[in-house]
């Protein structure tokens, strides 16, 4: 079906009304409960979703959800989800067959037991990167925090913090990372390309934070005596797999295949669990770890094609690149977009997938360089979640260590490093 406005729709501020019913949702729900947690991004969704259905003029009710319909099915939008849908099976089935478990305890064998924090905070930065997930690495080492903190007398909302901060470098670098594979989606770039670019300008921060914990290390004298389990290096291989595979760049449907077929062939050697055990694995992993983000990336795809074909996004761009005249300024929009929408939406990836589309329109209009783009919104991204203590990052931290999440955000120095970096990168952006 050909539509009169398709190519170039007129620019209307009306159009976004959608989207700002998505965050009114919002910041009703804090108003009244003060924790956002209660009100599903899928909910609010399908609320933002219905209303511009219904709020588009001068067309029937039929072809107003065909163009719905046709935003969730974009190429970009259907690409997403079979990532997701593989990183979900992977992680399903690796978890159910133990390899998180002994890629913590080889990670922590491996690393100097005498340079506690400093031991943590790798160990959290190398099973993010491999795991792709900062809330799985929050799961899986918060308790060890716990431990570490009861025999060494540390602080556990400092050690915690060094978690979250590590958790946060493989979330934004990984190959297997929702917010990696959403920002180089959006872009249209290769992930090495984005995680060459990305690389370049985090691993500074790492390397600062990493010298300041192994000097607070040997200042404090503290030494690691908690106890570490049997190690089993068999099952930390489908991790070691994903990571050395994703790093040669080959093709990141190709290595999450590869990590399922692994993790079930270990699992099944070594009688982590039967075939059908494998099977439910990945539907789990896929329904559990997956499911409501492969439903918001439908909806979202199908709401923004309505607010893109009613004008929105063109007025939106008008407005954001009105007083901008130089790369440096369009820079900054951009990374004040991410920022502004990851506040309100307590949620990195769902930032990615609202301001995305946005922040590419933006960057074709001033030849920003897309890899540039995709490592910057990720990165401003990662950065604001990992300090929202209504985020899910802290959230999950401070209830694993039973802490109040605000308590955690003075020792967040990665996920502070992150932020500003990334504003200096911009201040001081070289000409194109």
């Amino acid at each position: 079906m050909n539509y009169d406005n398709d190519l170039s729709p007129r620019p209307s501020g009306k159009a976004l009304f959608p989207l700002g019913v998505f965050f009114l949702l919002y910041i009703l729900t804090f108003i009244f409960t003060g924790d956002l947690s209660h009100m599903p991004v899928s909910v609010a969704f399908l609320v933002a979703s219905a209303v511009a259905v219904l709020s588009s003029k001068g067309r029937s009710i039929m072809q107003r959800i065909e163009i719905f319909c046709r935003g969730s099915a974009n190429h970009t939008i259907m690409l997403m989800i079979v990532i997701f849908i593989l990183a979900g099976a992977f992680s399903g089935v690796a978890r159910a067959m133990g390899a998180a478990d002994a890629t913590v305890n080889m990670i922590l064998y491996l690393l100097p037991g005498k340079i506690v924090i400093a031991s943590i905070f790798i160990a959290a930065c190398f099973i993010s990167i491999s795991m792709g997930t900062s809330c799985g690495t929050i799961a899986a080492l918060a308790p060890i925090a716990v431990g570490i903190s009861m025999r060494t007398g540390l602080s556990l909302p400092m050690l915690v913090g060094v978690i979250v901060g590590g958790s946060m470098f493989g979330d934004n670098l990984s190959f297997i990372s929702d917010t990696t594979i959403v920002a180089t989606r959006t872009q249209h770039v290769e992930m090495k390309d984005k995680f060459k670019a990305n690389f370049k300008l985090v691993m500074p921060v790492a390397i600062l934070v990493l010298a300041f914990y192994i000097i607070s290390g040997f200042i404090e004298s503290h030494q690691m005596i908690t106890e570490i389990k049997r190690i089993e290096w068999l099952k930390a291989l489908p991790y070691l797999v994903v990571l050395i595979t994703a790093l040669c760049g080959v093709n990141v449907i190709t290595v999450l295949s590869i990590g399922i077929v692994l993790s079930g062939a270990i699992g099944l050697m070594t009688g982590g669990f039967t075939f059908w055990e494998w099977c439910s694995a990945m539907s789990g992993g896929i329904v559990t770890d997956m499911g409501e983000l492969i439903i918001v990336s439908l909806m979202a795809g199908g709401m923004f094609e309505i607010i893109r074909f009613n004008g929105g996004i063109s007025w939106l761009i008008v407005k954001l690149t009105n007083n901008i005249h130089s790369p440096k300024q369009a820079e900054g929009a951009i990374a004040g977009l991410v920022s502004f929408t990851n506040l309100c939406t307590a949620n990195n990836t769902i930032t990615l997938i609202i301001t995305g589309p946005l922040a590419k329109q933006i960057g074709e209009k001033f030849r920003l360089k897309p890899k540039r783009i995709a490592g910057l919104i990720d990165t401003i991204s990662c950065s604001v979640q990992s300090i929202l203590p209504y985020g899910a990052q802290l959230l999950i931290a401070a209830g694993l260590s039973s802490i109040n999440p605000a308590a955690i955000i003075p020792f967040l120095y990665y996920p502070f490093g992150l932020g500003i970096i990334s504003i200096l990168s911009i201040i001081f952006k070289r000409k194109n």
